[in-house]
């Protein structure tokens, strides 16, 4: 089986220092792909930015936890506190999202505005993902698999990175069969879980030495720097680390050496 390898930034929107990251690692790197936030802060900035980036391939970046609903919080009022913000305990949201009628049609509301955000950027879309990989939880990706066949959705991303944790196998295998039986690709493998916020170039240089076979998908988190207001859960994240890493010649090269062209999900589908 060939190697093939996706690389993408999640995030995009987040901030205008995200932004301009994505754009530089786009420029003068390898990065292929960015995942929008569209209730981000900077959203219309990072599409601004896309729009003038044809080849900058962009991606639905789902958020329902760990950040504020694109609809008014009334409207999806069982999902988020009173301060109008989406859950950041995981365990606790999945549960609720499970259980609750209310809930999942609120959820279902939430993703499809989301979806027609995007779709009203005028951006092709890319790929889908969620927020903490949200969508791996088999409510929210039913969910996702109904709204995304409305908006041409092609390509989900599977968080199943080479020695996770091996209680996630099942759900990540039932992931994989839902999608493949809806018609939407995949990838084989995911890098940069548990090196999330520390995708430095020496760490890149390694996980390219061990790529499996099968198409890879290597995300970051890059940023020219800290901005006002930052989520505490990531403040402490190599934001330009991750960026140098992006743009670094000796990544480029390992790349080359190996035989490796990074592209984008769509970019597969055109090969």
């Amino acid at each position: 089986m060939t190697k093939q390898l996706i690389v993408s930034a999640d995030d995009y929107g987040l901030s205008t220092e995200v932004n301009e990251a994505v754009e530089r690692a786009h420029r003068d790197g390898i990065l292929r792909a960015a995942s929008l936030m569209v209730a981000a802060p900077a959203a219309s900035d990072a599409i601004a930015r896309a729009r003038a980036l044809p080849t900058l391939r962009v991606g639905l970046h789902v958020v329902l936890v760990n950040g504020r609903p694109l609809l008014p919080a009334d409207q999806v009022r069982p999902l988020v506190d009173r301060e109008g913000n989406f859950p950041s305990d995981l365990v606790a949201a999945g549960v609720r999202y499970f259980f609750h009628p209310a809930a999942r049609r609120a959820l279902e509301a939430e993703v499809r505005a989301q979806f027609d955000a995007f779709a009203r950027t005028g951006l092709a879309l890319d790929h889908v993902n969620a927020q903490n990989h949200m969508h791996v939880h088999p409510t929210v990706l039913g969910i996702i698999i109904k709204v995304g066949r409305d908006y041409g959705m092609r390509a989900v991303r599977i968080p199943r990175e080479p020695g996770g944790p091996a209680f996630l196998r099942p759900w990540l295998a039932l992931m994989r069969e839902r999608l493949h039986r809806a018609g939407i690709a995949t990838n084989d493998a995911v890098l940069g879980i548990r090196d999330s916020g520390h995708m430095n170039a020496a760490r890149v240089l390694e996980l390219l030495d061990a790529l499996p076979p099968g198409i890879s998908e290597m995300y970051f988190h890059p940023a020219t720097a800290p901005w006002a207001g930052i989520d505490p859960q990531i403040a402490d994240y190599d934001f330009a680390g991750e960026l140098d890493a992006l743009v670094s010649p000796d990544v480029r090269a390992k790349l080359t050496a190996i035989g490796i062209d990074p592209r984008a999900y769509s970019d597969l589908r055109a090969c």
